[in-house]
C-alpha cells in the first residue's frame, strides 16, 4: 500500500470516527424536569397577570422559554389530574377518578406505564420529591412506578386528623399524615412549613448526584393546596397574604433547581415544564388562587378549573419570549418525551400525541388531536375542546355560594347547577365562556356531537350509561392488612 493511500484511509477514517463522536454527542438525551403545582390558578404568577404576587424566577422560565395561555390538564382534581400527566391517558381510561382519599384500596395499576418507567428503561436516573396521590399502599407508591427515589407526602396535605390547621373537619378521622422516605414512613404530621424546602433540598441534591447521567426529577409540591403553610424565610413577604407567600417560595424553590442546574452546566440540555395540576380550589377564599379571567376554578370542567399556567424550557430547542394559543394538553408531555429522548412508546394504549412540533415552534405546526375530551370523577363526558371551540355537555356542577376571606382559610360554601342543553364556546374570542352560540352554529355543534359519541364508545359515559370498550382497571393494594379504622 502507497504512504499517499494508507494516508487518505487514515484521514477518511479519521473523519468517520469524528462524525460518529459528533452524533453522539448531539443525541445526548435532556434531562427533564416537570415541576408540578397543586391547586395554583391561573393567573397566580406575574409573568400570567398576578397584580400582587411576585414570581421572578418563574417569570425568568417565561422570558426564556415559552408560555402556555392554553394549556389544559386532564380533570380538574388531584389524582385524576397526576394519572394523567403522567401516563399520557385520560384517567377514566385507567379507572382513576376524583381524588383518592387515605381509605381507598386502589391507585394507579403498577401495570400501566409512567414517564419515569419509560424513561428508567433507556438508563434515566428518577425521582419524586412531593405528592403522590396514586395509591397510599404497599405496591402502589412510587416506588412501585418506576421512581428510584421519593420523599413525600402519598397524598393531599389537608388529608389529616391535624385539628389545628385542618379546614375540612371531616378529614380529623384519617389517620396521621405520613411522610415517605422511599417506601417507609419516617415521621407523621410533619411540621408543613418546611415541606418546599425539604422538597426542593432533595431536588437540589439530586440533580448534583445525577449530573453525570440523564435524569428525570419530578416535583409535585404539596402547596399551595390548603392548609397553607410556608417557612419563616417567605412569612409576610407578599402583598397577597399567606397564599401570595406560599407562591413567593415555590419561586425561590424553581430559582434554586436553575441555578443549580447553571452551576453544574446542565441548563442546556435540560428540559423544564412548570404547570399546575388544576385550577384553583375558589371556596377557601383569601386561601385560595385566582382563575384571573377564567370561569369557575377546581373541581369543574370550565376552563377555570383545567386551564392551568404552563411554561416550558429548553435554550436552543423551546423560543425564547414566546406565547403559544395552540390547545394542548398534559397527556400529551409522555409521548413528546418519548420522542425527545427516544424511549419506545408504552405497550398499553395512551390517549396523548407527540406536541412537539407545536412546543417548539415549528412554523405551521397544529395540534394533532381532533379534540380533548373532559371528564369529571364520576366518569361522566362534560366537555370537550377541539380547536377554538369548546362543547358544554349537560351535567351538573359546583359553584360558590360564598367564600370566606380574612378567617385562616376556612370553607365556604358551594351551590349545585345544572347544565341543561349543550353549550358551545369560542374560547379563543371568549375566554371567560359567557356567551353561549350554540344557537348560531348548529353544524359545528353536530360535528363535535359526533367526536363526543366515538369517545363515549371507547371510555364511556355515566351520564348516558354507556360503558367504555377500552378501559382498564386500577390497581388494588397487594397486603392484606384492612385500611386502618376500617
Amino acid at each position: 500500500m502507497s504512504k499517499n493511500l494508507f494516508t487518505i484511509i487514515v484521514l477518511i477514517f479519521t473523519a468517520l470516527l469524528a462524525g460518529s463522536c459528533k452524533q453522539t454527542d448531539n443525541s445526548t438525551p435532556p434531562n427533564i424536569i416537570i415541576i408540578f403545582t397543586d391547586d395554583q390558578g391561573y393567573e397566580d404568577l406575574s409573568c400570567y397577570g398576578s397584580p400582587d404576587i411576585k414570581t421572578p424566577n418563574i417569570d425568568r422560565l417565561a422570558a426564556n422559554g415559552t408560555r402556555f395561555v392554553n394549556f389544559h390538564v386532564g380533570q380538574a382534581v388531584c389524582s385524576a389530574s397526576r394519572a394523567a400527566l403522567l401516563t399520557g391517558c385520560y384517567s377514566n381510561r385507567l379507572g382513576i377518578h376524583g381524588a383518592l382519599s387515605p381509605r381507598a384500596d386502589h391507585g394507579l395499576n403498577p401495570d400501566e406505564e409512567t414517564i419515569a418507567e419509560m424513561l428508567k428503561k433507556i438508563g434515566y436516573a428518577t425521582a419524586i420529591f412531593g405528592k403522590w396521590h396514586l395509591g397510599c399502599h404497599p405496591g402502589l407508591l412510587p416506588t412501585d412506578q418506576g421512581f428510584d427515589e421519593y420523599f413525600g407526602f402519598p397524598y393531599s396535605n389537608d388529608m389529616s386528623p391535624d385539628s389545628m390547621n385542618n379546614p375540612r373537619p371531616y378529614a380529623r378521622n384519617y389517620p396521621p399524615l405520613p411522610l415517605y422516605e422511599n417506601d417507609s414512613v419516617i415521621m407523621l404530621e410533619p411540621d408543613q412549613s418546611n415541606l418546599t424546602t425539604w422538597y426542593t433540598e432533595r431536588a437540589v441534591d439530586f440533580i448534583e448526584r445525577h449530573k453525570d447521567q440523564p435524569f428525570f426529577l419530578y416535583v409535585p409540591h404539596s402547596m399551595p393546596h390548603v392548609p397553607l403553610y410556608v417557612s419563616e424565610k417567605f412569612k409576610g413577604k407578599s402583598n397577597r397574604g399567606l397564599y401570595g407567600d406560599v407562591i413567593m417560595e415555590i419561586d425561590w424553590s424553581v430559582g434554586e433547581i436553575i441555578k443549580t442546574l447553571e452551576q453544574n452546566n446542565l441548563l442546556d440540555n435540560t428540559f423544564i415544564l412548570y404547570t399546575s395540576d388544576n385550577g384553583p380550589w375558589l371556596i377557601f377564599g383569601d386561601h385560595s388562587g385566582s382563575a384571573g379571567p377564567l370561569r369557575e376554578g377546581k373541581g369543574t370542567s370550565w376552563e377555570g378549573g383545567i386551564r392551568v399556567p404552563a411554561i416550558m424550557h429548553w435554550p436552543g430547542k423551546i423560543p425564547s419570549g414566546k406565547e403559544c394559543i395552540t390547545p394542548l394538553m398534559t397527556i400529551d408531555i409522555l409521548p413528546t418525551l418519548a420522542h425527545l429522548t427516544g424511549a419506545p412508546l408504552p405497550e398499553n394504549k395512551i390517549d396523548g400525541l407527540n406536541v412537539w412540533p407545536v412546543i417548539s415552534g415549528e412554523p405551521g405546526a397544529t395540534n394533532p388531536h381532533d379534540a380533548y375530551y373532559i371528564y369529571y370523577e364520576v366518569n361522566q363526558l362534560q366537555a370537550m375542546i377541539s380547536g377554538d371551540w369548546k362543547i358544554i355537555f349537560p351535567h351538573r356542577y359546583r359553584t360558590i355560594k360564598s367564600a370566606i376571606i380574612g378567617n385562616g382559610g376556612q370553607p365556604g360554601e358551594y351551590n349545585n347547577l345544572n347544565i341543561e342543553e349543550i353549550e358551545l364556546y369560542n374560547i379563543s374570542e371568549d375566554i371567560t365562556e359567557s356567551i353561549n352560540v350554540a344557537a348560531d352554529n348548529p353544524d359545528i355543534a353536530g360535528e363535535l356531537m359526533i367526536l363526543a359519541d366515538s369517545c363515549r364508545t371507547d371510555l364511556g359515559d355515566a351520564l348516558t350509561g354507556m360503558i367504555g370498550k377500552n378501559t382498564r382497571k386500577p390497581g388494588i393494594r397487594s397486603d392484606t392488612l384492612p385500611n386502618e379504622g376500617d
